[in-house]
């Protein structure tokens, strides 16, 4: 950290701008998740002194160890950066006054209504509030709807005494982790930042320009913030729309999985998506709302969205319903009673990431409905606690064998990870009800199966 006080003829935009480029600025991420432990180690990476702040003491505990908890991120790598000091983590926030550049990266979920629920952005603000000084940069990345940075945590800070673009800088930069995808890291992702005034967005740039390869300025603070929720919509209301012509072609006796297969050799004017059990994941279940919600102040209804929405939701009650139909067609035997087996628990395959997951709701409306469900996962030994979902709390994978798949009625593949024994389960399954074409895929295709 550079004080002021060494040269006080600089102006706060100055000194910040010196720090940045030659790297002394110390810079904080508040949350370290899936988005902000990659973050700062990515900025570690780059040559900043970084601290990373969580409310889980177990975090700082983990890192400090360099033991990593999160995929992106390999224990070697984070034991080379807490080894050399690049990177310290705590759960002390009276350590942000020591930051020249603050990145917030807590969640932003949504209420049962459906209602955008800010209250960690709302409470890191006012912890960044109280240490606030002149000379920082304060970052959201948080995705949230267009209006927040400005509407939401401008005045809180604002609420300290300083002024935002004269006393300290404000900008906004949407996270794009997909946790899994090993042909991108945070370094390699493109990086859209916003600023509140042009000499915000010049130290937005400053910051990021020497993290990542990639920097995308934009115009305003709402860009940034609109930018990532079209990135979410757009991929909501495409997977609606193959999870409703999912429905469609099934009743036409249409395998839509290959109707995806035939068209996208187009070479131009289509792009695949591909239907399953419902929405996962902190962003695509989540961001559209946010955005439907916003829209209401305007008076204007997002149909499109809300639509999108609805079909979404409704992928997991479909899918237990086309099993339901499978066990009675297979076995006269009704839902009520049966043992089911869930094959993934994760929202997307080879991650632990369990956020939004619908196997988790197929899970409860399986046991609202009578069933006997257990899962196995890989990747997820142990259900965490969670927000919707406490009851599962505590439950644990099943081991996948002979033994076990034949214990019970029907298989439901909810997540294809590749971690699988596909065959074991094609063998010994002796109903198999898979929602990613999973068994097809893997050309494991029989009468036990049937795709849902």
């Amino acid at each position: 950290m550079t004080l002021l006080a060494a040269d006080p003829a600089a102006s706060s935009f100055e000194v910040l701008s010196r720090q940045l480029a030659d790297r002394t600025a110390t810079v904080g991420v508040i949350g370290l998740g899936y988005v902000g432990l990659p973050l700062a180690a990515a900025i570690g990476r780059a040559g900043f002194p970084t601290i990373g702040f969580d409310i889980d003491p177990a975090k700082p505990a983990q890192i400090a160890a360099g033991k990593s908890y999160i995929p992106a991120v390999s224990d070697e790598g984070l034991a080379r950066l807490v080894g050399e000091g690049r990177l310290v983590a705590t759960s002390e926030f009276g350590r942000l006054a020591d930051c020249d550049a603050v990145i917030i990266c807590v969640p932003t979920p949504l209420t049962r209504g459906l209602v955008p629920d800010l209250s960690y952005v709302e409470s890191t603000a006012r912890a960044i509030a109280e240490r606030l000084r002149p000379g920082q940069l304060i970052v959201l990345e948080s995705t949230t709807y267009p209006g927040t940075t400005r509407e939401v945590l401008k005045p809180i800070l604002e609420a300290a005494g300083l002024v935002a673009g004269v006393d300290f800088f404000l900008g906004f930069s949407p996270e794009r982790e997909d946790p899994g995808n090993a042909q991108f890291e945070t370094a390699t992702i493109p990086k859209i930042v916003g600023g509140d005034g042009p000499q915000a967005l010049a130290l937005m740039q400053a910051l990021y320009g020497a993290t990542v390869k990639t920097v995308v300025p934009v115009s305003t603070l709402e860009v940034a913030e609109a930018a990532k929720i079209t990135e979410n919509v757009f991929r909501a209301v495409n997977i609606a729309l193959v999870n409703e012509l999912k429905t469609i072609f099934a009743a036409m006796d249409i395998d839509v999985w290959e109707v995806i297969e035939a068209a996208k050799t187009k070479p131009f004017g289509f792009m695949p998506f591909y239907p399953g059990p419902g929405l996962g994941g902190h962003c695509i279940p989540i961001d559209p709302f946010y955005l439907a919600w916003k829209s209401k102040e305007f008076g204007i209804t997002t149909r499109f969205i809300e639509l999108a929405g609805e079909v979404n939701i409704a992928m997991p009650g479909l899918v237990v319903e086309n099993l339901a139909k499978a066990l009675q067609a297979r076995f006269g035997k009704p839902l009520t009673g049966a043992k089911v087996l869930v094959l993934g628990l994760a929202y997307k395959k080879n991650v632990s990431d369990i956020r939004e997951s619908p196997a988790l709701t197929l899970l409860e409306i399986l046991k609202r409905k009578g069933a006997e469900a257990d899962y196995h996962d890989p990747f997820v030994e142990e259900i965490p606690m969670t927000r919707e979902h406490a009851e599962f709390a505590g439950r644990r994978s099943v081991a996948l064998t002979a033994q076990s798949l034949g214990g019970y009625d029907a298989v439901l593949i909810a997540t294809d990870h590749d971690d699988v024994d596909y065959r074991l389960v094609a063998a010994h399954a002796p109903l198999i009800v898979d929602t990613r074409n999973t068994m097809a895929k893997a050309g494991l295709t029989n009468a036990r199966v049937v795709k849902a």
